[in-house]
């Protein structure tokens, strides 16, 4: 199991979504989530067929949080300039753990 953190606390267990297909479909076909999904190599993300919204966080390789987002079904997100690793929650997790812009992140396994 892995676990995603923050100043050392856990916010979620995590799947990392590792090679290109499995970044490709992500959330996809799911009609929930616990959790987070990361997509390391990754600058932008949508939820065209998705069947619910996600938060979205966009982070640099070092797991910074350059940016977040919440997006709808049938929606693009461009890409971040800097951004490298994408982490997707189900809409509301990120208010729930407090997730902000300039957090440092931990992936922990």
């Amino acid at each position: 199991m892995t676990w995603l953190l923050r100043d050392g606390d856990v916010l979620a267990a995590v799947e990392v979504a590792e090679g290109l297909g499995a970044r490709t479909k992500g959330l996809l076909g799911r009609t929930g989530y616990e959790g987070a999904m990361v997509l390391p190599h990754t600058r932008s993300v949508h939820t065209f067929g998705m069947r619910f919204a996600i938060d979205v966080a966009f982070c640099d390789r070092e797991l910074v949080v350059l940016d977040v987002a919440r997006l709808p079904p049938m929606r693009l997100a461009l890409p971040r300039r800097r951004g490298r690793i994408v982490v997707e929650a189900q809409a509301g997790a990120f208010e729930r753990w407090g997730l902000r812009t300039g957090d440092r992140l931990e992936l922990r396994g």
